[in-house]
């Protein structure tokens, strides 16, 4: 598959994952996107190409729709070809209640939660009908969005939240186009997502809960989502994978 695979936050967790596992799928050209971890992309890139794909290194702040713009400014020098998308970027705030969620939080994490997802999503579907050699889409979101995260990061949640509904409205749009769009639905998940919201612990103490007693890693994410890219799935659309080990 000649075809250009962009994969967001991917210097760590389930972007680096799935750009790792991509070569194995067939994707000849990755884009492995970073915002501020250039180690971990460069780490990630390194492993794509000792794999046989080519590694594109880009840096952009998702939060920032010029930066997503030049982003895309260089992406259309590449040769044309069927393109995925692996809108993963995301961050979550320190765990905390309604009273933490300032107006200065939420905007934070929403700018790239959603702000970012959806200005990604619009300039992939800009090269896709340039390119016209197709594409497909899937959007990370959250078992979160089902949960609510009451009292560790409601705000985080609630962005996940508004994936899901975009996730279900941009492929009832780009069905007519032959262009689909699915998301996952990650649970409890062995990345640093956790530290960075403040609990390092979360997994100890959360995943026995689980119908599946465990957590999932990053590796059984990207294997969901290379699936849902893939033609093997290609009567899929509008269609949100729980990724969650029943939770």
């Amino acid at each position: 598959m000649n075809g250009v695979l962009i994969v967001t936050g991917a210097s760590a967790g389930i972007g680096a994952a799935t750009a790792r596992m991509a070569a194995f799928s067939g994707w000849q050209r990755i884009v492995v996107h970073y915002g501020k971890d250039k180690d971990g992309a460069e780490t990630t890139a390194a492993m794509v190409e000792s794999m046989g794909a080519q590694a594109y290194l880009v840096q952009a702040d998702v939060a920032k729709p010029k930066a997503i713009e030049k982003m895309f400014a260089k992406l259309r020098d590449l040769k044309p070809g069927p393109v995925g998308l692996v809108n993963n970027a995301g961050i979550v705030s320190p765990h905390g209640s309604i009273a933490d969620l300032t107006p200065d939080r939420v905007e934070k994490v929403f700018s790239v939660n959603v702000f970012g997802a959806i200005e990604v999503a619009r300039q992939s579907v800009m090269l896709m009908r340039e390119w016209n050699q197709g594409g497909s889409i899937v959007n990370v979101s959250s078992a979160a969005a089902r949960l609510g995260s009451a009292n560790q990061y409601v705000d985080y949640a609630a962005t996940k939240g508004a994936i899901d509904t975009f996730t279900v409205g941009l492929a009832d749009e780009l069905a007519p186009e032959g262009i689909r769009v699915n998301g996952i639905r990650p649970g409890l998940i062995e990345t640093d997502i956790h530290a960075k919201g403040g609990e390092p612990d979360r997994l100890d103490r959360l995943a026995p809960s689980t119908p599946m007693g465990r957590a999932g890693t990053a590796e059984e994410c990207a294997e969901a989502i290379l699936w849902l890219l893939s033609e093997r799935a290609s009567y899929v659309t509008r269609s949100i994978l729980d990724v969650a080990g029943g939770r």
